[in-house]
Parts: C-alpha cells; sequence; structure tokens
C-alpha cells in the first residue's frame, strides 16, 4: 500500500494518543482521572435536548441541510452575535454553520494556504493550526506566546520579510492552552498589521464565553477595520456543553467565508437540521444558563488553584477564562513529556505536557478542569502523596 507523502509529515494528533495511554492504564486496573481533554463533562441543558428531540420528529429535518446552514439557523447566529458583541453581520453572505470549529479551520487553512504560502502561527497553540498548513503544503511562522508577554504574540518580531509573504494568520483568545486573554487594543494592532501587510486573519474564538471574576471577552470585529480582512470560528461546544455535537458557525469577510464555503461544498454537507434547529434554542438561552455553567468551572478553577500552590506553584493570578490551567513543570524534571508520563504512572492523572501545544509549549503543562470538584483535590491529595510538586527539589524523577 501506498500512502500521500504529506501524511509522513505529520505527528500522532495529540489528544488521540493521550488517550491511547488512558486506556491501556485503565486495562491495568488504574483509577484514572482525566485531566487532558476539554471536554465538558456536564450534559447539555434540557432546553436544547428537548428542542432537539421535537426536531427530530419533524420529517422536515431529515434530509440534506441547506450547505451555508439554515436560513433559521444563520439569522439566529447574527442576532446573537449582534446582542453579544455589538456588531452586525448579514446571515446570507458573511454567516456560515460548521460542523463545529475544527472541520472549518482545517477548511479555511486550505482555502488560503497554497504550497510554499507562509502561514503565522501562535505557538504553544490549539494543534489543529500547524497540522492543517503543513496538510495544505504551507509552511507554519511560529509567533511565540511567551510569559513575559501574557502570553501574546510579539507582532513586531515577525521579520518584513515573512510578513510580505505570509498569507494568513491565526490568534485565539481566550487561549486554549494557556488560558491567556486579550485586550481590544491587541486586536487593533493585529488588525492594522494584517492590512500592511494584506494578511487574512483567522480568530478562534471557542471559548469567547466561558469567563470568570466579572471579565467579559471581545471579538476580534470590536477592533476597527476587522471585517475588512477577518474571520472569527464561534463554537457552540464549550459555552453549552455541546462538544459531540459539533456545531459551530463563522462571521466576517465575505470573500474569506465564500472561499470557505466553496471548500466545504466539496467536502461536506452541511450539519444535521435538527442539530442546527437546537442550536437556535441554545442562542435564546437565557444567561443564567451560561452564568451557572462558569460557577462551576470557577469553583474547580479555584480549587485548583489552591490546591496548586500548596504543592508550590507560584501562580500569581488565576485565569479569568477556559477551563485551563497553564503551569510550568517542577525544575527537576527534564521535560514536559516525562512529566506528564510520571503524572500517569506515579499518580494516576491524566495531563497533555506542553510541548504536545508546540515547541514553545516545553516546560509547561496544561490541566483541564471539565471533571469535578473532589476528584481535582483526590488529584492534588495523589501529587501530594507521590511528591509531584514544584518546591525546589522537593520532587524527584522515579
Amino acid at each position: 500500500m501506498k500512502f500521500a507523502k504529506r501524511m509522513e509529515s505529520l505527528p500522532p494528533y495529540l489528544f488521540a494518543e493521550i488517550d491511547k495511554k488512558r486506556q491501556a492504564a485503565v486495562a491495568r486496573g488504574v483509577d484514572i482521572i482525566n485531566m487532558g481533554i476539554g471536554d465538558p463533562d456536564q450534559p447539555t441543558p434540557k432546553h436544547i435536548v428537548d428542542a432537539m428531540h421535537k426536531a427530530i420528529d419533524d420529517p422536515s429535518t431529515h434530509n440534506y441541510p441547506p450547505y451555508q446552514g439554515m436560513k433559521e439557523f444563520r439569522e439566529s447566529t447574527v442576532k446573537w452575535f449582534e446582542k453579544r458583541f455589538g456588531q452586525k453581520f448579514n446571515p446570507d453572505t458573511e454567516c456560515l454553520s460548521l460542523i463545529g470549529s475544527k472541520e472549518a479551520i482545517h477548511n479555511c487553512i486550505f482555502a488560503t494556504i497554497d504550497q510554499g504560502d507562509i502561514a503565522l502561527l501562535p505557538d504553544p497553540a490549539y494543534p489543529v493550526y500547524k497540522t492543517s498548513t503543513m496538510l495544505s503544503g504551507g509552511k507554519p511562522y511560529t509567533m511565540p506566546l511567551l510569559e513575559g508577554n501574557n502570553w501574546l504574540p510579539d507582532l513586531s518580531k515577525i521579520p518584513n520579510d515573512i510578513a510580505q509573504k505570509a498569507n494568513i494568520m491565526i490568534v485565539g483568545y481566550p487561549n486554549n492552552p494557556t488560558g491567556a486573554i486579550a485586550p481590544i487594543e491587541f486586536y487593533d494592532e493585529v488588525i492594522a498589521f494584517a492590512k500592511k501587510y494584506d494578511i487574512i486573519v483567522l480568530s478562534d474564538n471557542a471559548y469567547s464565553e466561558i469567563t470568570f471574576d466579572g471579565y467579559i471577552a471581545p471579538s476580534i470585529f470590536q477592533a476597527k477595520g476587522a471585517k475588512d480582512v477577518a474571520l472569527e470560528f464561534q463554537s457552540l461546544s464549550k459555552t453549552y456543553n455541546m462538544t459531540g455535537w459539533r456545531v459551530g458557525f463563522a462571521v466576517g469577510n465575505e470573500k474569506v467565508i465564500k472561499a470557505l464555503g466553496t471548500v466545504k461544498t466539496n467536502i461536506d454537507s452541511g450539519v444535521f437540521k435538527a442539530i442546527q434547529k437546537a442550536s437556535v434554542a441554545a442562542f435564546e438561552s437565557p444567561k443564567e444558563v451560561i452564568d451557572k455553567i462558569n460557577a462551576l468551572y470557577k469553583e474547580r478553577r479555584d480549587t485548583g488553584v489552591k490546591g496548586l500552590r500548596d504543592l508550590g506553584w507560584k501562580i500569581k493570578e488565576p485565569n479569568k477564562a477556559t477551563f485551563y490551567l497553564w503551569l510550568p513543570i517542577p525544575p527537576t524534571f527534564k521535560s514536559s513529556t516525562e512529566f506528564a508520563s510520571a503524572m500517569l504512572d506515579r499518580c494516576g492523572i491524566v495531563v497533555p505536557p506542553g510541548t504536545g501545544y508546540g515547541e514553545c509549549g516545553e516546560g509547561y503543562f496544561r490541566i483541564a478542569l471539565t471533571i469535578d470538584k473532589k476528584r481535582i483535590e483526590e488529584g492534588i491529595s495523589r501529587m501530594k502523596k507521590e511528591g509531584l510538586v514544584y518546591a525546589q527539589g522537593a520532587c524527584s524523577v522515579k
């Protein structure tokens, strides 16, 4: 058998590899505490599920959906976006339904990157940004996200010749994996940079609604002139505990929407109509629904932060967004992979190593707060018992 050479350049998908190790540990009888994948553990709100049941019983939902998404869905989407961010979009030309944002990011990269084109990508970052660029024949150019710059890329460090050759830039805040947030001034800088070099900006805003302590995340479209160059991906996965439903949307520049839509019509047949109808119910959810979800994550965040501080981690300020904690590995470990392996082998805890998100993620690991508070406390207790603490010299490699 012969396979495409592009497959040789791809590393194994991070979360698939983590799950293999998890399953092997479970097979050995280990009580696993899974802090690996950002998959909400709570059910989809009942009113959304009820809307889905009703939609499934409607025979008109059983045929192919419109490629760009049902009109009802798109109108509900732009209505929600205007209410949330104060920005208007044409539901017919500036909006598109998505089978979750992951496929759309891939397809949009496929629509904008030719062989040899440069993509400006954050590092550490969601692995799909880089792998999709490579599959499209493009060249990833790393924009390091460093703690000293609040996990924001320093655009001034991008060489002029690289910027001139770049075709796209991807940003994503609130950020996965770091949990960092971006001020609107950052987006102003991004848009100005993109216009200067004729770059398309793809903004991954999947965590915009997972926020705490009074923080409200912005959209890139609140920056002046963003619609000239930008596209934003939104997903219902994290906001409404709908990861398995595979539904989201994109809004933005009409030409980029058209290009993405063209690729999608040749690859997929859209989102099941019943899911789109249920998504309309999600967009119409009272604020209390999201508040309840966020209150749970905040409690878990506070529990995790307190426990980790007790183990020596110097966490200055808890994340104001996402359900992730991004932390340095103890200094006695040589790599993030070594530490993640120790967490699994000695504590039965699954955490992804920072290097899985890019070279700049080395020296860190991520915790997903998508497990019960008591399990977080149990995880902290196991780490303490095994000596997996941050205090200099107190943690040993066995």
